[in-house]
């Protein structure tokens, strides 16, 4: 299968001020890319994705019908339309708008004005995600046979996760709702790495870690902390738990496969 590059994507942008419009493309064109639908509001571009679905959907946070989080989730819902990759450009600081962006499995959430080249690496971070190639060339490891369990209680982030695991080369998954569920999987089957999110009901993921490190049978076991949570004391206090990393949501798929190098070194 041949490559794609940043230059092959097809893009809808849906954002409503003209303004706004021109400058992100004027940024996509410098960065090659010259295949631009827009749309002016979400249904506008649930219409247009389901005529003609693109490589990748860019929205603003606040469209004249919905939210660009209102958006994501509907897409993640349609069978036709939940692997479409998505980022967000918005000058929103509302945690309780964009959390569920984080957690629905997105490329990258960028500021306005955002950096060429941070736009740039969210673009690479989608070619990634659409080309299952992109990465297996850098990838020393042989991780086809590791055992993975993925705990966390968005299905959303779960199978955004599991997608990128899989493009990197990993085959075998388990995945668990929260960290309760997590620790009944594990005292029935073995694991080569487990990945955790960290505010989950029922079991956080610090009790998890906690639980692998000092109860598990596996207490050795690579542990990949993947949370939007920006605490820097509970995040600290996972650390002492033993969390072997850290990362954030979003996250591109090169940053996932040097995170998993490093746990798994």
């Amino acid at each position: 299968m041949e490559r794609i590059s940043v230059g092959d994507l097809l893009i809808l942008l849906v954002e409503p001020s003209t303004t706004q419009q021109r400058v992100i493309k004027n940024y996509l064109l410098e960065l090659g890319v010259r295949n631009v639908d827009v749309a002016t509001s979400a249904q506008e571009a649930l219409e247009s994705m389901e005529s003609a679905p693109p490589d990748l959907t860019i929205s603003a946070m606040h469209l004249p019908d919905m939210t660009g989080a209102d958006l994501v989730v509907q897409m993640r819902t349609r069978t036709d339309l939940s692997d479409i990759p998505f980022m967000l450009i918005s000058s929103e600081t509302s945690v309780r708008l964009l959390e569920p962006i984080r957690q629905a499995g997105v490329i990258a959430i960028l500021p306005k004005p955002f950096d060429l080249e941070n736009l740039r690496t969210a673009l690479v971070g989608a070619v990634d995600l659409l080309d299952p190639t992109s990465l297996l060339s850098e990838d020393a490891y042989e991780l086809e046979g590791l055992r993975v369990l993925i705990v966390d209680d968005s299905s959303m982030s779960r199978k955004h996760i599991r997608r990128i695991l899989e493009n990197i080369g990993l085959e075998h998954f388990a995945e668990a709702e929260n960290g309760r569920e997590g620790m009944e999987i594990m005292q029935q089957q073995e694991f080569d790495l487990v990945l955790t999110d960290y505010n989950m009901p029922e079991m956080d993921g610090e009790e998890f870690v906690r639980f692998v490190r000092t109860q598990s049978s596996q207490p050795g076991v690579p542990i990949l902390m993947v949370t939007s949570m920006d605490d820097e004391a509970r995040l600290a206090q996972v650390e002492q738990e033993g969390v072997s990393a850290i990362c954030d949501k979003p996250f591109e798929p090169r940053t996932m496969l040097d995170l998993l190098h490093r746990v798994l070194a």
